[in-house]
């Protein structure tokens, strides 16, 4: 077994924290005996300015023979681990405590014509272009994931009119995702595009966040894929919100006003304290919690189990 741990994130103050404790246990069985694997896991929370991680252990059965943590490209901690030796299961078990505050409020008042977001971060307003605009601008363009189809650019037209302000036009786009489509978890797979959803209209929370990024990289808009936790049975009173037992997916878009806003169109909301974010990137692929390559053959079972904990 192999395990990792974390030392606190310094930074937060104490009032208004939301503390989480987050199990995540993913768990392979083979059919015949693997005899080696390699495998990347991005599994530990980011530290962020209102998110501050406690502790993480990531821990693996059986134990590899090689093991070591990286940042990716997108500054993602990533864990890769390597077996050589035959083995028919394969379980990792990621374990966390984490306190969530406030997201930053983005104030309408400083919000002018989503277009001025697209020509800020193409570079066109003279101004020199500060570092989040230039990593901004990069998730603009299509990937293998998100070819960006006409269908998705022709589906925000409505939400995107001429000179309309960045924060409002967004909340709409992802009000209209949300009821237009559907959560249905037996609908799509991973692999679904982003034109069957536009045409089954349904998916679930990978799909519509797909969705939401191609509207707005169609349209030239800045914007990333999320991946994390969310606690989707609240305290009473409140709305249990749409998800899986799984980890959950949600947007962040960028306007040099506001910096990155989140927007969550499975339910229909802006990311808050029930928001655990573990990593992200262009579009799923970037972020997938467990991948990797095994040597061997015959079938294989996946089993997959989150429980978010508040403390």
């Amino acid at each position: 077994m192999v395990s990792s741990a974390l030392s606190p994130t310094p930074g937060l103050p104490e009032a208004g924290l939301t503390r989480y404790r987050v199990e995540h246990e993913t768990h392979y069985a083979y059919a015949a005996a693997v005899s080696q694997s390699w495998q990347l896991a991005r599994l530990t929370p980011r530290a962020l300015p209102w998110q501050r991680l406690l502790a993480a252990q990531i821990e693996v059965e059986p134990t590899p023979e090689e093991r070591r943590d990286a940042m990716d490209g997108f500054g993602n901690l990533v864990t890769h681990f390597s077996l050589y030796g035959p083995h028919r299961t394969l379980v990792v078990r990621s374990r966390c405590r984490v306190e969530v505050g406030a997201r930053p409020v983005p104030a309408a008042a400083l919000d002018g014509p989503w277009e001025d977001v697209r020509e800020a971060v193409r570079g066109c307003h003279g101004r020199p272009m500060s570092e989040d605009d230039l990593a901004a601008a990069a998730l603009t363009e299509p990937t293998r994931l998100l070819p960006l189809p006409a269908a998705a650019y022709r589906y925000a037209l409505p939400s995107l009119a001429a000179g309309r302000p960045w924060l409002e036009a967004l909340l709409d786009l992802m009000h209209r995702i949300h009821a237009d489509f559907e959560f249905d978890a037996e609908a799509t797979t991973v692999t679904t595009s982003v034109d069957e959803v536009l045409v089954q209209r349904r998916g679930v929370c990978q799909d519509f966040a797909h969705l939401m990024l191609a509207c707005l990289r169609g349209h030239g808009l800045p914007a990333r894929y999320v991946s994390g936790y969310l606690l989707t049975d609240p305290p009473p009173g409140q709305a249990r919100l749409m998800g899986v037992d799984a980890t959950h997916a949600w947007v962040a878009a960028y306007s040099p006003a506001h910096g990155w806003v989140e927007f969550d169109p499975t339910n229909d909301q802006v990311a808050d304290t029930r928001y655990i974010t573990l990593a992200w990137g262009s579009d799923f692929s970037d972020v997938v919690p467990l991948r990797g390559v095994i040597v061997g053959s015959g079938g294989q079972s996946l089993d997959v189990s989150v429980s978010v904990i508040p403390e």
